[in-house]
Formats: structure tokens, sequence, C-alpha cells
């Protein structure tokens, strides 16, 4: 019996030692940057981009910024829409999709994000751009708004939450944040799981497909870890709503009524921010660009419109 007990405490000795050490490694892993998606890489100061830049060049900008775990994929339905006659810019945030995926978590604060993106569209010469950004990109956007006013002239925010108190995210997804379990849920979680937690970002029914899985599996432990605790800091330091009424900015929010992650009652709080429009879509969930693409890009248009100068304002289709 006490033979079996020292055997069984070796065993888990073991385990416990392969687990601390997947988390350092798994902690300290980077990758690189990889031109994809038709997109291009820019090395830029703050960190390595994958960029999509479609749509007449001397158009009116319009600029994607894509949620939690996603990348530019995200933006595949509403692109089109918008491109025959704006510029589009799609971006991977740091840590996502096929941009660099640092070690440093200080990479990966929204304040860090905004930088980038600031950097990309100082890179690509574009005109102040209608900013558009889903669940964490909202926050994203935002940050842009605040620390680099020359470069925004609108705000559009889907399905990102004012306070964080309002999501709603599954106990496996809190574990594979944590500390030493986490690095190991990251590493050993089949695409039937990431599937499954993926499909919570949409209404009941929607086929989640594999593009979007891989997006998660290809980030690092560091990346998916401090990006989430990135956005809750930006958080805890002033509501979204509050955030956005100070930067005085024409802002448009578009909520999905059966978002399963972000109650969508919390659009209510947005109506406080002077001169806001706030649209709830029956039937769909926490990703309207890709759910309700042709009524998102009718919105997006439309503030697309009421921020730019008359000269500049040519005719769009809707």
């Amino acid at each position: 019996m006490r033979r079996l007990l020292i055997a069984v405490l070796a065993v888990l000795a073991v385990l416990a030692a392969l687990i601390v050490v997947n988390a350092v490694v798994v902690g300290g892993e980077s990758k690189p940057a990889r031109a994809a998606e038709g997109g291009r890489v820019l090395e830029l100061p703050a960190g390595d981009l994958n960029v999509r830049d479609v749509g007449p060049r001397d158009a009116p900008a319009i600029v994607l910024v894509h949620c939690y775990t996603c990348s530019l994929r995200y933006w595949q339905e509403l692109e089109p829409l918008l491109a025959r006659d704006r510029r589009v810019i799609s971006v991977d945030l740091l840590g996502h999709g096929d941009s660099e995926k640092p070690a440093d978590a200080d990479a990966y604060s929204m304040e860090h994000q905004a930088d980038a993106v600031a950097e990309a569209l100082d890179a690509l010469d574009a005109p102040p751009a209608l900013a558009v950004g889903q669940s964490l990109g909202g926050p994203v956007v935002t940050a842009l708004a605040e620390r680099h006013p020359e470069r925004v002239r609108g705000l559009v925010v889907m399905d990102s939450a004012a306070s964080r108190d309002s999501v709603d995210l599954p106990l496996t997804a809190r574990l594979a944040r944590a500390p030493v379990i986490g690095p190991l849920l990251k590493r050993v979680a089949p695409d039937g799981v990431v599937r499954e937690e993926l499909s919570k970002a949409f209404a009941e029914g929607y086929e989640v497909p594999d593009e979007f899985v891989a997006d998660v599996q290809g980030m690092t432990f560091t990346s998916f870890a401090e990006s989430a605790k990135a956005g809750n800091r930006y958080g805890d330091e002033g509501t979204l709503d509050e955030r956005i009424a100070a930067t005085g900015l024409p802002l448009t929010v578009i909520f999905g009524a059966e978002d399963r992650i972000v109650d969508p009652a919390d659009a209510e709080a947005f109506r406080d921010v002077p001169g806001a429009r706030v649209v709830v879509i029956p039937a769909i969930g926490h990703t309207p660009q890709l759910e309700a693409p042709a009524r998102s890009a009718r919105l997006v248009r439309q503030l697309d419109r009421q921020t730019l100068p008359a000269t500049d304002n040519a005719p769009a289709s809707s």
C-alpha cells in the first residue's frame, strides 16, 4: 500500500512539474507576423501587423478592428459592401490573426493596440478614418480616438460592453486564461471545444467556420490571456460609454438582440452619449457584421456620410 501511495505521489509530482514547465515555456512564446488573407505586413515600432487595404486609395477611409480571439477574417462579409467606394483598412490586432504575437504582456494593452493601429494608418498614408470596432475592437478604437484624435472622425461600436459587469464568459473560457492550468488547456483544447465556445459569439444555428477555430488555436497563451486582461483593465478605468462621450465624436452603436456574451440591455448605456445612435438588430448575436452584414453596412455608411465634409461626401451605395 505504501509503495502504491509513493508511486501515485511520484506520478502527481511529475504531472505538476510538466504543467509548470509547460506554463513557463508557453508563457515565453512569441510568433512573427506573416502576410495572409490578402494582407501585407507593416513593420511598425509598436509591432508588426497584418493589414488588408482595399477599395479606392483616394476615397474616404474606414478602419475595421475585430474582436477578441478573432482576425480580419471577421470582416469578410462587411468589407466588400463598403469597399465599392470607400478605402477599407482591416487590421489584425497584435496577438491575433496573422499579426505579430509578442511575449511581452504590455503589448496587449488597449493603448498599445491603439498606437499600433495609428502607426498602421500613418504608414498607409490614410486620411482620418471612421473607426469601426466589434467587441474588444470597441475599446481599441475608443483608445485610438483618445490617443490619436486626428486619426478618427467617428466611431461605430458593435456589441462592445459598456461595463465589464455585463459580460458573461463561460467557465471554460475563464479557466483557459488562468495561470498554470490555462497554458495546458490552451495547448490541448481540441477544435470541437474551441468551436463550441466560438458558437456563443453568434445566434443559435450559426455554423462556425474552420478559419475562426484556427484563429484561436494560432494564438499564443500570452496573447490569449493578456488580451483579455488588458480589456478588463481598460474597462476598470472608465466605462466605454463615458470614454466615448469624452471624445465628442459621432457614434453609432450596433447590438444583436440575441447576444450571448454581452447583455444586449447594455446597449442602453450608450444612449447617454450625446448624439449617439443605438440600434439593436433582432435575431442576431454578438457578431453583427457576419450575421447581418447588409444592415450593418447601411448603418456604417450612414455615419460615414454624416462625418464627411460635403465636398468629400460622394454618393455611396446603401
